[in-house]
């Protein structure tokens, strides 16, 4: 899988709105949207007219970004989401990429930003169900409980507390004490970011 290497501010900026891919860095005056709200570049203060097709092409890249997904599975997710028929498609694809453990272990409180919570999956540090689970893409179901393994426990305590996420969604049970997380069910819309518009990524991919 392809990696972003560069500054992961710059993604911010050019997207117009926080992603919170520095955890802890994002909820500071030193955030770069902060102290400069356009996008990087020679040009980025330039304003430009944007096509329908950048505007949907834009929102996708927004949304892949903030769950730190990319390209093929984002597109993976989106034909799984546009395949069943009980629940709008959109919806469907922002609650597969609310399931996902990493989502999970970052919106629980346990660590500050979605990377980071990637990279203690992949190194053991969690488990799910009892079973200590790798896979930062794995995707839970409701009633599935996310603890931590006992010998990391010490070290997920320390990111706890300096954690800037200090309250959790209302469709998860977390506790904190004890470091686990479940889905009590998957978000409805209401409960999910307002400022998404999912309907252009929807639009995008039908193209």
């Amino acid at each position: 899988m392809s990696r972003y290497t560069e500054s992961v501010c710059k993604l911010c900026r050019n997207e117009g709105v926080k992603l919170f891919l520095k955890g802890t860095r994002c909820y500071t005056t030193k955030c770069a949207i902060e102290r400069r709200r356009y996008p990087s570049g020679q040009h980025g203060q330039e304003r430009k007219k944007q096509s329908e097709f950048a505007v949907q092409l834009r929102e996708k890249q927004k949304v892949r970004r903030f769950y730190s997904v990319a390209e093929k599975q984002f597109s993976g997710y989106f034909d799984t989401a546009n395949r069943q028929k009980k629940i709008p498609t959109g919806l469907k694809l922002l609650q597969i990429l609310e399931a996902r453990l990493d989502n999970v272990v970052h919106r629980s409180g346990m660590v500050p930003s979605r990377a980071q919570a990637r990279q203690l999956i992949l190194h053991g540090h969690f488990l799910v169900d009892g079973k200590k689970v790798a896979i930062p893409s794995y995707l839970l179901k409701a009633g599935q409980v996310v603890s931590v393994v006992e010998d990391s426990k010490k070290l997920i305590r320390g990111l706890v507390e300096g954690s800037p996420v200090a309250t959790h969604p209302t469709w998860m049970n977390v506790d904190k004490e004890g470091l686990t997380a479940s889905l009590g069910n998957l978000p409805a819309r209401e409960d999910l970011d307002p400022t998404i518009k999912e309907a252009l990524i929807v639009e995008h991919y039908s193209r």
